[in-house]
């Protein structure tokens, strides 16, 4: 056996040692040594995307839920078109692995016009990510990947990118550049002195509010200690299901709800675990929060990036809340009038959500009464995902609503294939618009190749409802450029050999739902708003908009 190896097949290694069981990607010039190798080993499932944005968004989404997404493009043009898909991961703090290509090391940056060449590649890359790297030596590039991985895990966690020159990607190494995986940084244990501060506070709050964000993901057990011994629970959108929505305590994620703001301004503590406290759930940050506000982030730059906070505690969320809600016994906080408050407030506000949705309210019902417990919705940025599939639909776990933070549209199908890839035996339901699916109609033909166990829900509006209500409130019911002419769904999903379902009556939407989430395997189902009627949303709710 030769002691010599390709750089290419030496990354290949070195994932696999990472226990990396899917890379997305396309194929190039620029990347084949690696691809080939990935292609020779057979032990990581390559999924050819159709473009370079879907690869990235899909290896964000198989992240999410396994802990590293990996990512294949090439260089140039094709890292560029990765740049989108980048800001999401890192507006998701998703671990994740960009590896692109690189002209050949002696045309770096020497503006020579080599094919796929691009002007400071290196700083877009920076840009859109936690990390960027070059590798400059053959003898490096395991290094480089290691460190690479090391960061895109290291909390808080994000997409890291890497080139590497396709002359150094087909070089020759010895096999002892390969090493063991390297794990990420342990998480700092839980300061007593903290737990004790933050006991302090919450035992002396009568009706205190712990409000979750996605660093509070792996809390589930923590939280639930904590609502059932009575502390109200609200959630960003993100960090829905961390406390399921059946839980007696919980707000879900009704921010802007006016019943539920009257038991917010009810509240006489709130302890921020893990959230952003992003403007679209604030109201910009106009929305009162009760006093004293304690926040908790193992990022020391979060520390009043948006509230003032009485109180900054630095750590990891799950240490922190377990050793507090380790405090608590069950029921020791709990007042059943405050239930019973909270219990109309939830009430109310899902009530008035169910009058917005209007008809669209029985296909939220439809699909939570078809989907398996376990199952999955992914949405797209679009009049449905922003209206019901935010917050009517159920959420019994974390990571069970996936959808784009940065409010990019395009991101759904791309999302629910990694998402479906990632998640074998649970079921996936793809909520996406036709003005999104567009940005991204090819992957269509990804997720029928891969078979995909999706059933892609396709809203069809004919145009961009989100910018309709837009207009329609704040330019004088003014409509320009939001008409899109939109292909037969149906023909194209037949077309590509998947299962496909028209709807355009409300009537229809138990049996047709049941039947496609049921049906084994990639399906589409096309809603025909126009016939179904209309749904409006006039944009996240801020103090000014325009």
């Amino acid at each position: 056996m030769s002691d010599k190896i390709t750089v290419g097949e030496a990354i290949a290694r070195t994932l696999e040692q990472y226990a990396v069981s899917a890379m997305y990607g396309i194929i190039s010039i620029h990347n084949l040594p690696i691809a080939d190798a990935v292609g020779q080993r057979g032990a990581i499932r390559f999924v050819p995307a159709r473009g370079e944005a879907g690869a990235v968004t899909m290896a964000d989404a198989h992240g999410r839920f396994s802990g590293l997404g990996v990512a294949l493009t090439s260089t140039g043009a094709g890292a560029g078109n990765a740049v989108g898909a980048m800001i999401e991961a890192l507006n998701a703090n998703t671990p994740l692995l960009h590896i692109t290509g690189q002209v050949e090391k002696a045309y770096l940056d020497a503006d020579a016009g080599f094919i796929h060449e691009t002007k400071d590649q290196m700083g877009f890359l920076r840009a859109c990510s936690k990390r960027a790297y070059r590798v400059n030596s053959a003898e490096q590039a395991v290094a480089v990947i290691q460190r690479a991985i090391q960061e895109a895990q290291t909390v808080p966690c994000g997409p890291v990118a890497v080139e590497i020159p396709i002359d150094i990607q087909s070089s020759l190494v010895s096999r002892a550049v390969l090493t063991p995986a390297i794990a990420p940084p342990a998480l700092p244990a839980a300061d007593t002195a903290a737990v004790e501060r933050l006991y302090q506070r919450l035992k002396a709050a009568k009706r205190p509010l712990l409000w979750l964000g996605g660093g509070a993901l792996s809390c589930e057990a923590a939280v639930r200690r904590l609502a059932d011994a009575g502390v109200a629970v609200m959630s960003s959108t993100h960090g829905r299901g961390i406390l399921p929505d059946s839980h007696p305590r919980s707000l879900r994620a009704f921010h802007n709800s006016p019943s539920v703001e009257q038991i917010l301004n009810r509240c006489d503590l709130t302890l921020v675990a893990g959230s952003r406290l992003r403007s679209n759930e604030t109201r910009t940050w106009t929305l009162p929060l009760p006093r004293p506000l304690v926040q908790i982030d193992i990022d020391p730059a979060a520390a009043n990036r948006n509230y003032l906070a009485d109180e900054q505690v630095n750590g990891d969320c799950g240490a922190l809340l377990t050793a507090l809600a380790a405090r608590f016994a069950p029921g020791e906080k709990v007042d059943a009038g405050w239930d019973a408050e909270i219990a109309a407030a939830v009430q109310q506000a899902e009530q008035a959500l169910r009058e917005q949705s209007g008809e669209y309210a029985k296909l939220s019902d439809a699909i939570a009464a078809a989907l398996p417990d376990d199952g999955l919705l992914v949405r797209d940025i679009t009049v449905s995902g922003s209206v019901w599939g935010s917050r009517l639909f159920r959420a019994v776990a974390p990571l069970c609503n996936i959808h784009s933070l940065a409010g990019a549209i395009g991101m759904g199908l791309p999302m629910a294939i990694g998402t479906a890839l990632a998640n074998p035996q649970r079921k996936v339901v793809g909520l996406v618009g036709d003005g999104g699916l567009a940005l991204g109609l090819g992957e269509l033909a990804t997720m029928a190749q891969e078979q995909a166990n999706i059933t892609l829900l396709i809203m069809n509006d004919g145009g961009y409802g989100v910018m309709r209500g837009i207009q329609d409130k704040y330019f004088a019911g003014r409509q320009y450029y939001n008409e899109l002419h939109t292909p037969a769904f149906t023909q194209v999903a037949e077309a590509m050999g998947l299962k496909a379902w028209k709807i355009d009556s409300a009537a229809q939407f138990g049996g047709v739902l049941a039947e496609a989430i049921n049906y084994p395997g990639p399906s589409v189902v096309e809603v025909d708003m126009k016939q179904v009627g209309p749904l409006t949303f006039a944009g996240p709710p801020q103090k000014t908009l325009y």
